[in-house]
């Protein structure tokens, strides 16, 4: 059951709400259908309710508001507008990555797909998917946790009429069933033909509540629908006859040989057909379309009586935007995410052939250090292809995410939970490391192939090169990861990771330049011909950790991803806050 209690949004300016001081039910087993023009609300009423706008008000779902509902994709499905989720996202997959983030097993995915009629098209595309198909696979999303509550924003508009008959059975089932249905819609017909309650809403207040039959008898206008070749001289006969019987008649041209006609029977339509020889194909009763000043024919309601504890004049409390919750599965639910698209096989294929020549190139020109050449990281680039890959990599986790927003529930945010960062940061650290290890094998082995042995010789000291080369590649890696998830964009997680060498570095240097050349003593001093002792080899893992700490770029990476972090975690917290 849904009660929604003073719901008022926050007008600007001298401009009236758009929603003001709507209160209603939506019972269990039962479908109601939230009726209105465009502009008259029902988006806000919805969005109000699911805690997405900020206004004035409650709403509770089986007696708990959303915000205190552990998991509120179990209580509550939505769909507003279309379907959120990377087109490159095949249906299946898009899906298992809901089911990870709404906590679900991943067979739930493939019976909801059977549910809804989208088992033949689970490896389609979400960017090639027709509008029928959009809204069935939005359903499916919607029911993935197997919710009591579904909210619908005009799930109809746009289908067919049979994509429109199949999704208002799909209502119904599901109210048959126990659970509550709420669904928003501008076409009265509709609301007629699927919901158990109307609710109509105009002007952003609830200006009737009918059930359905006294719905259709005082707000809908009756007809008679005529099919018949001689369609224009059935409709003149219709009209002077009416007007001879001084009848208010109206008879309207449908598109080919329709006509409907209001104010008169399926008798009379009847007989005068029969009288002037006039062949009929069809003719029944129908429900016509909203007549002239149907609002103004029912009193509002005054819903705060039996709603609001306080009377109709207390004052509702307030509706916050709460912060989306993050995935319950959040490693699996990244690592779906991210093996779902081609944007991340794209990218590696890129970085492995740029480095591959890039390595052949300066292989050819000479007077390069050994490191860089299998690093393929000439001195005028600021960071070599396959740091710039990973980093790039890194600010695809987050940015991809604001750009197509697929998270589970009607929120279309992405969340600043800590989990979720967590498993972002071990996938691209991850993809950093194969990359890294496949960029400098590949670069070894086509040495060995096309340059000889000579230059594909490993470095004495490839341990602190590994390192060093592993690190560079994940700290990029995390310094996307984390400047995309702070400025929301892709473009800006590159350009943080750009920023480390460019800035960054320059600014350590001339700051740290002392501490630096310490460490480096240090180091040096720790390699000396009478080392300190360490139990379990430490002098070792401290010297080479001080030689790593030596390196500009190390450190300026190392500054560069703990300032990144301490914003996100500053930012976490005030969204938390409010």
């Amino acid at each position: 059951m849904i009660q929604a209690i003073g719901l008022t949004s926050i007008s600007r300016k001298d401009l009236p709400p758009a929603v003001d001081d709507v209160s209603f039910e939506a019972h269990a087993s039962r479908v109601t259908a939230l009726l209105g023009a465009c502009g008259a609300g029902k988006t806000t009423v919805l969005r109000l309710m699911l805690e997405l706008q900020q206004g004035r008000g409650l709403t509770c779902f089986r007696g708990r508001p959303l915000h205190r509902i552990a998991r509120p994709a179990q209580e509550v499905g939505a769909l507003l507008g279309d379907v959120p989720g990377h087109p490159a996202h095949t249906v299946r997959e898009h899906l298992r990555m809901l089911s990870a983030a709404v906590g679900v097993s991943v067979r739930r995915a493939d019976e909801v797909l059977e549910a809804v009629g989208l088992g033949s098209l689970r490896d389609e595309r979400l960017g090639t998917l027709s509008r029928d198909t959009d809204r069935r696979l939005g359903l499916a999303g919607a029911l993935l946790a197997d919710p009591h509550t579904l909210v619908l924003d005009d799930p109809a508009h746009g289908l067919s009429a049979r994509e429109g008959r199949w999704l208002h059975g799909m209502l119904r089932a599901h109210a048959a069933q126990g659970g509550t249905v709420l669904f928003a819609t501008r076409d009265p017909k509709e609301a007629a033909r699927t919901a158990d309650r109307v609710l109509t809403l105009d002007n952003g207040r609830i200006v009737a509540d009918q059930e359905t039959a006294d719905f259709a008898r005082t707000r809908l206008r009756p007809r008679v629908t005529v099919r018949s070749p001689h369609a224009v001289r059935l409709g003149t006969l219709l009209a002077n006859e009416g007007s001879a019987a001084q009848r208010s008649v109206e008879v309207v041209h449908e598109a080919g040989n329709r006509l409907s006609v209001y104010g008169s029977t399926c008798a009379d339509v009847g007989e005068t057909a029969f009288r002037n020889g006039v062949l009929v194909h069809q003719l029944t009763d129908e429900i016509g379309d909203m007549g002239p000043r149907a609002g103004a024919a029912a009193a509002p309601p005054r819903p705060g009586e039996a709603l609001e504890p306080g009377g109709p004049s207390s004052l509702p409390p307030p509706i916050g935007v709460r912060p989306a919750p993050g995935p319950l599965r959040p490693l699996r639910y990244e690592v779906r995410r991210a093996t779902g698209t081609g944007t991340g096989y794209r990218t590696a294929a890129a970085v492995l052939v740029i480095s591959a020549l890039a390595c052949l190139l300066l292989a050819r020109i000479g007077h390069t250090p050994q490191h860089r050449l299998l690093a393929a990281w000439p001195r005028e680039l600021p960071l070599p292809p396959a740091a710039l890959g990973a980093g790039l990599l890194g600010a695809h986790t987050f940015g991809d995410e604001f750009r197509h927003p697929v998270l589970a529930g009607p929120r279309g945010d992405v969340p600043r939970s800590l989990g979720l960062l967590a498993a972002k940061l071990l996938v691209a650290g991850f993809a950093a490391v194969t990359l890294a290890l496949l960029a400098a094998g590949g670069d070894l082995g086509l040495l060995y192939l096309l340059r000889g042995r000579e230059l594909a010789e490993v470095p004495a000291d490839w341990p602190f090169f590994a390192a060093s080369w592993f690190g560079l590649l994940v700290g990029c890696a995390w310094a996307g990861v984390l400047a995309a998830g702070i400025f929301r964009s892709t473009s800006a997680g590159l350009a943080a990771v750009l920023a480390v060498p460019v800035l960054v570095v320059p600014l350590v240097q001339k700051a740290w330049g002392q501490s630096l050349r310490a460490a480096a003593d240090f180091s040096a001093r720790m390699h000396g011909p009478a080392p300190l002792r360490w139990p379990f080899a430490g002098e070792r893992c401290l010297a080479f950790l001080a030689r790593v700490i030596a390196q500009p770029v190390g450190s300026a990476l190392a500054l560069s991803v703990t300032a990144l972090l301490c914003a996100y975690l500053l930012a976490t917290l005030r969204s938390r806050a409010r």
